[in-house]
């Protein structure tokens, strides 16, 4: 019975589900440095050890004062204060002295007894007297005065103590991806290491006797390997840890490059999955419980799935086809999702409708899915839907989905895309 590309993603799902649930277990977590965790996820809540901040502090660059001291100011009356102590980011906490401003500086501590900061440009002069690059040459801070012609209610600009954490409380709750502003959040507690959950180690094993790396020498009849490449990227990029191997045509080959990779979560390969005479890979691992059929989906029909008895050793095993266009859209509809929801990522590619460029046409059994790009108005130009045009699939911007019971679309028929360059 041939699958539908839906119903072989569930299966991808439910194989995997149990290996990657148990990159959360307590006993695989990791401790890295807050320097090495961006991309990582929490594997437990992390709690802060300080107050942060840990001290009031002045929002603005301004003048502290108790706002009793300017109840009564207006602008027939302004209120006229004695300027008093200057506190700067990095001072200690000074005593504040009723009837005064203290000049304070934005992150820098209120002075005890203050209550309230009003920003510089409200003040008569709008200036500091005396410090900074702003005070004039006429300037005189000995028994300078500072006025202000309207009242401040208690608290105006105030930082409390804790007002964004409180010792003890719940920085980033476990299954939280690492990004810029969560870091941050952990470096503003003093936090220095993290405990995070393990990534899946997989194994890449790329096959076919006509397979030579990059850089070497082709004989006739050989081409270069490009699903190491483009499947180590993009595994990488969501989250494994990736091992690489190669096997030629020889089941034997197959099973001894798996054994050489002990410690692994998942097995993915490319080639050797049809039905041709030298299916390496349905081979030497059908035997070991691997199930080899086909999805109605192209290019990428040929699928391999299961779990793969190696030694001692079960494995899950997801099998794909050796052509690089296959090879690459079989990850994007069957292991992308599932691997970028475990490390905390949106599994789907961002989705929309768009017209068609041009008419085009699909085999009606199978779901055809076809590298395109965006036009500046607004339509898709689909390229040809060849399994072997991975240069065609590397400038493309969008892939282009026409489901299964579609044989013809006519030109401005709207399709569903995914973007796949952002």
């Amino acid at each position: 019975m041939i699958a539908t590309p839906a119903e072989h993603a569930e299966q991808v799902a439910t194989l995997l589900s149990p290996v990657l649930a148990g990159l959360a277990e307590p006993s695989r977590a990791e401790q890295v440095a807050l320097k090495a965790a961006a991309g990582r996820v929490l594997a437990a809540d992390v709690h802060s050890p300080v107050s942060v901040p840990p001290f009031r502090n002045s929002q603005m660059d301004g003048y502290a004062v108790r706002a009793v001291d300017l109840s009564a100011a207006s602008a027939d009356s302004p209120a006229r204060v004695r300027i008093g102590q200057t506190s700067a980011a990095g001072d200690t906490v000074h005593e504040h002295a009723p009837g005064t401003a203290s000049p304070v500086m934005t992150g820098a501590p209120i002075p005890s007894g203050a209550d309230a900061v009003v920003p510089i440009e409200r003040s008569d002069p709008p200036r500091f007297l005396g410090i900074g690059s702003s005070s004039g040459p006429d300037d005189d801070p000995a028994d300078a005065t500072v006025a202000f012609t309207a009242p401040v209610e208690a608290g105006t600009f105030v930082r409390d103590a804790g007002a964004d954490l409180t010792a003890g409380s719940i920085i980033l709750s476990a299954g939280a991806r690492l990004g810029a502003a969560q870091l941050g959040s952990l470096a503003s507690a003093g936090i220095t290491e993290v405990g995070v959950r393990a990534r899946p180690i997989v194994l890449l094993l790329s096959t076919g006797h006509e397979l030579r790396a990059p850089g070497e020498a082709l004989a006739p009849g050989q081409i270069y390997d490009a699903n190491t490449a483009s499947l180590t990227a993009a595994m990488t990029d969501a989250g494994a840890v990736m091992h690489s191997a190669f096997a030629p045509d020889d089941a034997a080959a197959v099973l001894e490059a798996i054994a050489q990779h002990p410690q692994i979560d998942l097995i993915v390969t490319t080639g050797g999955v049809s039905a041709g005479a030298f299916e390496v890979v349905r081979d030497a691992l059908e035997p070991a419980g691997v199930h080899f059929g086909k999805v109605a989906m192209q290019p990428g029909g040929p699928q391999g799935l299961g779990s793969a008895r190696v030694g001692a050793r079960v494995v899950p095993v997801v099998a794909f086809p050796g052509n690089p266009v296959s090879a690459l859209l079989s990850y994007e509809m069957f292991l992308r999702p599932v691997l970028r929801a475990a490390a905390g990522l949106d599994p789907a590619r961002r989705s929309l409708r768009a017209p068609l460029a041009a008419a085009l046409t699909s085999p009606l059994e199978k779901h055809q899915i076809r590298r395109g790009t965006m036009r500046d108005d607004g339509s898709v130009e689909v390229g040809a839907p060849g399994s072997h045009l991975l240069h065609d699939y590397a400038r493309a911007t969008v892939l282009v989905h026409v489901p299964i019971g579609v044989d013809a679309l006519p030109a401005g028929a709207d399709v569903e895309v995914w973007r796949i360059d952002d």
